[in-house]
């Protein structure tokens, strides 16, 4: 079936309900509850999504686990590799159609929604390569006593997808579990099933994928999320979002011993040393702390400045932020659109709220007027803080909002770095090679950037310190979550 049509004109894509997606098939039930998706930039409906149940979830899990246990899916890597390249070449052909659907159902700009096609694109086409390069080792440990050590699919796999960045965050968890053999069951964002549904339409469209490898169920509460987190017949759970929702689904998880994979909460800082170039330091903070309109696990949050520069600094990032300009992603000239709902926009405003009351605020971030109004806006929230205990350091905003803090010497700058529970990301600015390098392995994160920030790739390993995760995405450990490792032993004799 046709899940989307697109008309000649931006801004008026309609899309079809997005079904739940079992065994090959969309569930054309009109009996279940539906869910709106919005256009968080005008509060447009752009289409509805058919909810799923713990009877569907159910469903899913049982074909999920036929097809591994009975399929050709988990033996033939050839095949594996095959499908992620029809995947890749199918979201080629779509890649502006499901660009414009991204921004008008998540509400990022439209440069920054064609990235992220592009880079599901080039994850999709590396696991494919990687389907075809699993290799064990041999082992001979005495004469004629041999050890085959064998790395082989681990299983069906819960893929739990956030609605910030919906496609590359699903095809980047999918990706990899699909080449190393495994089957399943993915569960969309509400706020976003309908470019779920679109990316979905292009692996059902190839027809020697074997049907029950992938499965979907909507959801719109914590009912399917609880069966797929604690089901005894789901092997791997992999997920991104927040640190408290992850626990939650190591708490779920613990009773049956399930792996995961969880890319979680962030506070990412950015430290500005003295002789850095600050201009550049200015243009990166304000990119990477509006990137996805603020709601970016590795979005900036912090900017840590040596005292020497921070007035200096702070006047000219205040600067760059007042000349932000807000609007619909489609939109020529906007540089960031809004939050993904009113929720979050209430959220965030009364964050700000506590910022006047407990910090000094130099720019204060505030709704959309005129034709904005009806949108879920925030215009940048630039604030000042000398404790970093403060809530407001220490908590993930999700939302185009930095603190500045300052430091005077490069201990109290790594310290100050490593001050919070998180350690997903973090960012030097220094033209010294030698503190570039000496600070770098002194901040405890996963990703540590030089006078740079967010630079990601298909080929490099993402993942997160402490309360900001477990295992890691992209590169060749994204598949280690889901291959297990098997000894088999041979006593040849004489």
């Amino acid at each position: 079936m046709h899940l989307i049509s697109f008309s000649s004109e931006k801004k008026d894509c309609q899309v079809y309900k997005a079904q739940n997606y079992i065994a090959g098939e969309w569930l054309l039930d009109g009996q279940t509850d539906q869910i709106e998706s919005v256009d968080p930039a005008n509060g447009k409906v752009l289409g509805q999504a058919q909810l799923g149940s713990t009877a569907i979830a159910e469903k899913a899990i049982e074909v999920a686990r036929e097809t591994f246990e009975t399929s050709t899916w988990t033996g033939d890597m050839r095949l594996r590799y095959r499908v992620l390249m029809q995947f890749a070449d199918a979201l080629e052909r779509k890649k502006e159609e499901l660009t414009d659907l991204l921004v008008q159902e998540n509400g990022k700009v439209r440069g920054q929604a064609h990235h992220e096609v592009v880079a599901a694109i080039n994850e999709a086409r590396y696991y494919a390569g990687l389907a075809r390069n699993i290799f064990g080792r041999t082992l001979e440990s005495e004469p004629h006593k041999f050890s085959l050590i064998t790395r082989e699919p681990a299983g069906v796999v819960s893929v739990i997808v956030p609605w910030n960045a919906p496609v590359t965050l699903l095809v980047r968890s999918l990706a990899p579990a699909l080449a190393a053999g495994c089957t399943t069951i993915i569960k969309p964002a509400p706020q976003t099933p309908l470019i779920n549904a679109a990316v979905l339409a292009c692996l059902d469209e190839i027809e020697e994928l074997p049907r029950g490898v992938i499965n979907s169920v909507n959801e719109n509460g914590i009912e399917v999320g609880t069966v797929l987190a604690a089901h005894p017949e789901i092997d791997v759970i992999t997920f991104t979002g927040s640190s408290r929702t992850g626990a939650i689904i190591m708490e779920k998880a613990a009773p049956t011993i399930k792996r995961l994979s969880l890319e979680l909460g962030g506070k990412s800082p950015a430290v500005v040393c003295a002789d850095a170039d600050i201009d550049q330091a200015v243009s990166e903070v304000v990119r990477c702390s509006i990137v996805l309109n603020g709601q970016m696990c590795t979005a900036i949050s912090r900017a840590v400045i040596d005292e020497k520069i921070a007035d200096e600094f702070t006047d000219k990032l205040l600067n760059a932020y007042q000349n932000v300009q807000l609007g619909h992603g489609l939109d020529a000239g906007t540089d960031l659109g809004p939050l993904i709902d009113h929720d979050n926009q209430k959220r965030v405003l009364g964050v700000i709220d506590r910022i006047n009351a407990d910090a000094e605020m130099l720019l204060q971030g505030a709704p959309g007027d005129g034709e904005l109004a009806n949108g879920s806006f925030i215009s940048p929230t630039l604030f000042k803080v000398d404790d970093v205990a403060s809530p407001l350091v220490q908590e993930e905003h999700f939302a185009p909002m930095v603190s500045i803090e300052t430091f005077s010497d490069e201990e109290q700058a790594v310290e100050m770095a490593n001050a919070t529970r998180f350690g997903l990301a973090a960012s030097l600015y220094t033209q010294d090679l030698n503190r570039a390098m000496r600070m770098s392995r002194e901040i405890r994160m996963g990703s540590v950037w030089l006078n740079c920030h967010n630079r990601q790739m298909a080929e490099v390993e993402t993942g997160g310190f402490r309360e900001s995760g477990v295992g890691r995405l992209h590169g060749v450990e994204a598949m280690h979550d889901f291959l297990e490792t098997k000894h088999i032993y041979l006593e040849a004799g004489s």
